[in-house]
């Protein structure tokens, strides 16, 4: 039985009466079986309605009372009720996997790296009883659930909660960065930030402007990791994701700071697995609301892969990376990072036709103190009456004019520029004061590059114009 789809209900046994061996003791049916120790390697013996099957892998917390969870060779986990498998050979988990309620051996010849836990799927399982997913799992549980993360490096855990991302705002921007910090002062190689996946994209990018945007460098790698299906579910993404995070932060380049490369973000690169993209933070969308290679790169390409085959865990730095990181000069290494105004606010708006001058007033008069508006093609807003017929244009245009606060257009298309040089209304939206044009980064890294420049008493027009981490691709533009 596959834990995913039967719900967390073994297969009962073909009589009541069957007898089973269990670490060798025999048990009749009023004994209940136990299972072995966690991170234990197992071969067990199935009973099913059809035959008997016996399969191999690492024992993990269970999904469900009473069951027990293998997690097997290809990365799949498989549940099953204790009172309906026979454990053939039970072997105790080696000094370096985790047991519960036990803290893991220090290896000195291995780097260390911290694990700063906000929740999402990565963090959640599904609730059988009401096939709801919720976030549940504590920091140590995931370890436990990939012992094969203590044979690449060190790990301990900084838990700053068990949230979905959608309920994430800036100050808890402001608090995995703090966490980044405390992990380099003491002395970790890099970090891994677990985080759902719905707005990962938004706060990878707010750790990167934190620590690079005014031309500093993060002292190690930093992977953000999340996973499209909760870790108890047998198609899970999440054990490979985070074995490729934690590769990335242990074993990942030094970062160049100019490159978009000292936040990364960790996913899988295909819908089947044995192969995850490392993208850069400020390059990088989800794309889809449920497939697990759901991240995909914007405008750019990914920096690295990291192939997982069984016990072999491979980092592939990309050719392009490669060749860039020899012609670029790395940052100095700096211990701090800047934070983010959590009283800033910024609104959005979407051109169409539905955008009017009420939208704009409305916005400019609710203490905001910038405006986004997410711009048609090459980043254009309905401002021209070229019919004579469309008074409500001109309209708009007049209320944009008249603005006191920064207004950024960022792409609908999310992928290719804005670029307000190629048609008379973009020319016109520049002369309005309109900013944007040049943008190549994702359209959250935008808007997360905006509220760095409000945070931090910026010149928001220069700013935007620049490229300060290597959020802006030049090569699309050539």
């Amino acid at each position: 039985m596959v834990s995913e789809t039967s719900e967390g209900r073994g297969f009962e046994p073909r009589s009541r009466h069957h007898h089973r061996i269990v670490e060798g003791l025999e048990t009749g049916p009023s004994t209940m079986a136990t299972s072995p120790d966690i991170g234990s390697r197992v071969r067990i013996k199935l009973l099913t309605h059809d035959d008997k099957t016996e399969i191999e892998g690492v024992v993990l917390p269970p999904a469900v009372r009473d069951h027990i969870t293998v997690k097997l060779a290809n990365g799949y986990n498989v549940s099953h009720l204790l009172s309906s498998v026979e454990i053939i050979s039970s072997e105790l988990p080696e000094s370096n996997e985790v047991a519960p309620n036990k803290a893991p051996m220090i290896n000195p010849d291995l780097p260390m790296v911290r694990i700063i836990h906000t929740g999402g799927t990565i963090a959640s399982k599904v609730d059988y009883t009401t096939g709801a997913v919720t976030a549940q799992f504590e920091p140590s549980e995931l370890v436990e659930h990939v012992p094969e993360l203590l044979k690449m490096t060190n790990l301990d855990v900084h838990k700053i909660g068990n949230m979905f991302s959608e309920d994430i705002r800036p100050n808890h921007w402001n608090q995995i960065i703090d966490a980044t910090e405390k992990a380099f002062a003491d002395g970790c190689t890099g970090v891994v930030v677990t985080h759902g996946t719905d707005t990962l994209h938004l706060t990878a990018s707010a750790v990167a402007f934190a620590w690079c945007g005014k031309g500093g460098n993060p002292p190690g790698p930093i992977a953000f990791v999340g996973s499209q299906r909760s870790s108890d579910r047998a198609s899970s993404d999440a054990a490979q994701n985070l074995i490729s995070a934690v590769k990335w932060a242990a074993e990942g380049p030094r970062p160049t700071g100019e490159l978009s490369d000292a936040v990364v973000v960790s996913m899988h690169q295909t819908s089947d697995d044995g192969a995850c993209s490392i993208h850069s933070a400020t390059g990088v969308r989800k794309l889809h609301s449920s497939r697990r290679d759901a991240f995909r790169p914007v405008n750019t390409m990914p920096l690295a892969t990291v192939r997982i085959d069984n016990e072999n865990v491979d980092l592939d730095l990309e050719h392009h990376y490669n060749e860039a990181r020899s012609n670029t000069l790395t940052r100095e290494i700096t211990s701090t990072a800047e934070r983010f105004d959590d009283k800033i606010v910024i609104r959005q708006l979407v051109a169409g036709p539905w955008l009017t001058k009420q939208e704009i007033v409305d916005a400019a008069s609710s203490k905001t103190d910038a405006l986004v508006i997410h711009g048609t093609g090459l980043g254009h807003l309905p401002i021209e009456d070229s019919n004579g017929d469309t008074p409500q244009n001109l309209e708009l245009r007049d209320a944009i004019e008249q603005l006191n606060i920064p207004a950024l257009i960022v792409n609908q298309c999310i992928h290719g520029p804005v670029n307000m040089n190629v048609y008379s209304k973009g020319r016109i939206q520049q002369e309005i004061g309109l900013l944007g044009h040049g943008i190549t980064s994702s359209p959250e890294a935008a808007i997360m590059k905006l509220h760095f420049a409000l945070s931090n008493g910026m010149d928001v027009g220069l700013v935007m114009s620049q490229n300060l981490i290597g959020e802006q691709q030049q090569t699309i533009l050539d």
